[in-house]
């Protein structure tokens, strides 16, 4: 389902470093197997695949049949873990049956204005995602999008068309919800936000849409017995989480997750999210950036190619594309391109992978590639719990929890002051 090409690390990463790093990597898996290391208690996305019950994904869908079925849109609030995974997937796999808008991932005015505007006269659900309720973003989001409710739906009209997921007793959404009679579904509490996609974070409103939540859930499922064995040859998330740390102690500072396909780019944002806010502590962390091509090579191309060698490069592939688009020939060839007539445009594009992974190379960047057979749900899935294994793995060898986000704090406790919070 994934395949990790890693003839491009030739040169930097030696033979017998492996070796000498898989005593960490041993550390690191038992952590999260025994649930003992540091977050132990964030530790529940491990086995969460298999604990899915089917007589979930078959309620889900039976919600996600009703929402179909009275809406022409949907609006989902959250921030952080509780918006990147749902939009990546939508954004990935196109095609829902409904368009999802966003919400409480920002804090422009002129952004939730214009959402406003748009949903005039659009019969809407809304999913509030937030385990406290109290989230700046996504609160004061629900604030003024549930008005917009008011003025339209009452009574049991509008309680159909808000559905929150939230703590299981607890939280000010909780509250909510529980005294205006919204439906709710449950965030597990050793889930943290950034590992949540699989849970109904993102499995409730990726249903409301219209996507295959069963097939992203059997992808994961996969993943979840693929990568079970602490194997460097034979686990290709474990050999990825060691290579990158080798990679970091030799001053490569900086990941850039790249790719050629343009439905990639909120999944490098949901990746950026969960290596970023996992590691990034104590003064160390792998930062990582992404590119999109061949677009970001007649922007970025420059500085991949002869900047400071500080970055080590992963691409996302994708072995077969849904559909193909055929170059014509022309007759008078003024372009000079009837070389290339006859030929798909993913053609093209996988040369033109295989030739910047080879500049990039020779110009002093090591890369890898991450291979997708097909761009769908079950391979997504099966992604998605590839990052979240290889981010626990390599966050344990870098030496810190890579469950928690202190830092986070630090610029709320400031705004809290500056808004007169008491």
């Amino acid at each position: 389902m994934l395949t990790l090409n890693t003839r491009r690390l030739e040169g930097f990463v030696v033979p017998g470093e492996l070796d000498k790093i898989f005593p960490s990597v041993l550390r690191a898996h038992d952590f999260l197997h025994k649930h003992n290391g540091p977050g132990a208690g964030f530790t529940g996305w491990l086995e969460l695949p298999s604990r899915i019950q089917d007589s979930f994904i078959q309620e889900t869908l039976s919600l996600a049949a009703e929402v179909q079925r009275d809406s022409e849109a949907i609006v989902s609030i959250g921030i952080g873990g509780s918006y990147l995974g749902i939009r990546a997937t939508a954004e990935f796999l196109g095609g829902g049956k409904l368009p999802i808008y966003y919400a409480g991932h920002n804090i422009s005015s002129d952004y939730l204005h214009r959402l406003l505007d748009s949903l005039k006269g659009k019969r809407t659900t809304v999913v509030v995602i937030s385990k406290s309720g109290t989230t700046t973003e996504p609160a004061i989001a629900f604030r003024v999008i549930k008005k917009f409710l008011e003025c339209r739906y009452n009574g049991e009209e509008l309680k159909k068309r808000i559905i929150c997921v939230t703590d299981e007793k607890k939280g000010a959404l909780r509250k909510i919800a529980g005294r205006e009679g919204y439906r709710c579904f449950v965030i597990p509490d050793d889930v943290g936000g950034r590992y949540s996609v699989l849970t109904p974070v993102g499995l409730v409103p990726l249903a409301m849409a219209g996507f295959d939540i069963a097939s992203l859930v059997e992808g994961a499922r996969k993943a979840q017995a693929e990568y079970a064995l602490c194997d460097l040859e034979k686990n290709a998330c474990y050999r990825y989480a060691a290579l990158r740390n080798i990679l970091y102690r030799q001053g490569k500072k900086i990941e850039v997750l790249a790719s050629f396909y343009p439905e990639v780019f909120y999944v490098a944002e949901w990746f950026k999210q969960l290596f970023g806010e996992s590691e990034g502590k104590q003064g160390l962390g792998i930062f990582p950036a992404s590119l999109i091509m061949s677009t970001d090579l007649h922007s970025m191309g420059q500085w991949m190619q002869e900047a400071e060698r500080t970055v080590f490069e992963t691409f996302v592939e994708i072995d077969k594309p849904h559909n193909d688009v055929i170059i014509p020939e022309d007759t008078e060839d003024l372009d000079g391109f009837n070389y290339v007539a006859g030929k798909g445009f993913d053609f093209v594009n996988k040369k033109a992978y295989e030739a910047t992974s080879a500049a990039h190379f020779e110009g002093g960047v090591p890369n890898m590639a991450i291979t997708l057979c097909k761009a769908d749900a079950l391979h997504l899935g099966h992604l998605y719990y590839f990052f979240e294994k290889a981010c626990g793995v390599s966050g344990y060898i870098l030496g810190v929890n890579p469950f928690d986000q202190p830092g986070v704090e630090a610029y709320k406790k400031k705004m809290f002051a500056l808004l007169g919070k008491r």
